[in-house]
């Protein structure tokens, strides 16, 4: 399976992954919301979701390191400040926050799957194998890293 690791970029990872839930919609059980309510909820998980995103990356571009999620290697700085004493990884809890957006905007039960099997691709095909790659560049800086702050949330 190593094939797969740092090959699809997320965001190409959680467009598929939304085009399928897409289809899935049309499976039904419908969500028991009120279309009012479930679009609401929709909002403001996407507007978090930017928000995580725009904050990782906002962070990455001040310590002017690589934002290419499939070249890990190119990192020149550990970022540990702003969005990122919350989480490792803003950017992906972005994706997914959009994900259960698109899931709750759907309007039906088996969408909900989509963020879920982005999480648990993402988590093995993606920051596994950075956590690798970070842990080589930055040594016990990041493994204290790790051990303070969680990996999603």
């Amino acid at each position: 399976m190593k094939a797969l690791e740092l090959k699809i970029p997320p965001p190409v990872v959680a467009l598929l992954l939304a085009l399928a839930m897409w289809a899935l919609a049309a499976l039904g059980p419908a969500l028991p919301w009120p279309e009012g309510i479930r679009r609401a909820v929709a909002l403001v998980l996407a507007l978090v979701g930017a928000s995580f995103d725009f904050m990782g990356l906002i962070a990455f571009l001040r310590r002017h390191t690589t934002i290419n999620p499939l070249a890990p290697r190119k990192t020149t700085a550990l970022v540990t400040t702003g969005v990122y004493r919350f989480t490792r990884n803003p950017m992906y809890v972005g994706l997914v926050m959009f994900l259960t957006a698109w899931a709750v905007w759907l309007g039906a039960a088996w969408p909900l799957l989509g963020p879920v099997v982005f999480v648990l691709y993402i988590t093995r095909f993606q920051i596994q194998p950075e956590e690798r790659v970070l842990t080589t560049l930055f040594g016990d800086t990041y493994t204290a890293y790790t051990r303070r702050v969680r990996r999603w949330l």
